[in-house]
């Protein structure tokens, strides 16, 4: 599973000092004291350790803290919408009736998913409609039958929208997910009231070489999650058809330049993990000098799930600038 674990820190599973509010906590120092067990924080509520949830999130261990609803396999949640040639799945959580706009989730792209962005759900829909979305090819969303583009990405988000009669949102977004955001608010200006994105920063054609992921190879590394992940999916036998013809579109297709960040009008969050891979730093600084009204937050010594990690200090920037 550590194996796993440092897979997914690594994986394309696809692209995030801020200039108002820098988070780090310190790595394990001679210098940091211990806690003495009485001050240890309890855990809080909703998550749990070694918690055998219906869904997982890839390169998970029984000490991550995880949450105990499974999103992204959650019956009583819930709900489909059709985009052009596909069925897109989604969750909808919290008050209905919430004064503040919904906040809509998209998780990271390949061995992405819903679960994997638990915590802020869990946190959010306290207060706020929440519509968490599995990508296409992602949990029970179709794969459809066209290529992949960042406009179709687009599309699946504002058919969710419209089907849950949704005027504008907030766009909360992982990786992929964030850069779907990016394109919904490029596309639908008037739709997207704030972008809060993680480990998504510039990317042009053949910036870096993405392979195929091998589906027989990915059960080896980390079986539990790829039984879910298999079990979720309304055609688990198209998984390595679609996985293979993801790399031309994110080698080829998937561009993030100066066009796309420039149109974004929105207030926009970057946060991403100082030691990102996926979305390196001079990526992500170009990305929020391309970006109008954009925000930085980036996480000492955090790789590119950066809220897995320091969940803490990602909150820390996100919460504060969605509440807004």
């Amino acid at each position: 599973m550590k194996n796993a674990r440092k897979f997914a820190f690594a994986l394309a599973s696809f692209f995030a000092i801020s200039a108002l509010s820098a988070c780090a906590v310190p790595a394990n120092s001679a210098d940091t004291a211990a806690v003495p067990a009485a001050e240890i924080p309890a855990v809080p509520a909703g998550l749990a350790k070694n918690f055998p949830a219906k869904t997982r999130w890839f390169g998970q261990t029984a000490d991550d803290l995880a949450p105990v609803t499974p999103y992204g396999a959650n019956d009583a949640a819930g709900r489909r919408a059709l985009s052009d040639d596909a069925q897109i799945y989604y969750e909808v959580y919290g008050p209905a009736d919430a004064a503040a706009v919904p906040v809509v989730v998209l998780h990271g792209g390949q061995v992405g998913c819903t679960y994997e962005m638990g915590r802020f759900i869990e946190i959010l829909s306290k207060t706020r409609r929440v519509i968490a979305i599995s990508t296409r090819g992602h949990g029970r969303s179709e794969i459809g039958t066209k290529p992949v583009t960042y406009a179709q990405r687009a599309a699946d988000v504002l058919a969710v929208m419209a089907a849950e009669n949704v005027g504008a949102a907030d766009l909360l977004g992982f990786s992929d997910g964030a850069y779907a955001a990016y394109k919904t608010a490029s596309v639908a200006p008037a739709r997207v009231r704030r972008i809060a994105a993680i480990g998504a920063g510039e990317n042009l054609s053949l910036l870096r070489k993405v392979v195929p992921l091998d589906v027989e190879a990915m059960k080896r590394l980390d079986p539990a999650f790829m039984q879910i992940f298999l079990s979720l999916m309304p055609e688990p036998e198209r998984l390595q058809e679609h996985w293979s013809a993801l790399p031309a579109f994110y080698n080829e297709r998937m561009i993030a330049d100066k066009a796309l960040f420039n149109s974004i009008k929105c207030p926009t969050l970057l946060v991403a993990g100082e030691l990102d891979p996926n979305a390196p730093l001079d990526t992500v600084l170009a990305a929020y000098r391309m970006i109008p009204n954009c925000s930085l937050a980036i996480v000492a010594g955090a790789p590119h799930q950066a809220f897995v990690t320091n969940f803490d200090a990602v909150w820390a920037n996100v919460g504060p600038f969605l509440a807004q």
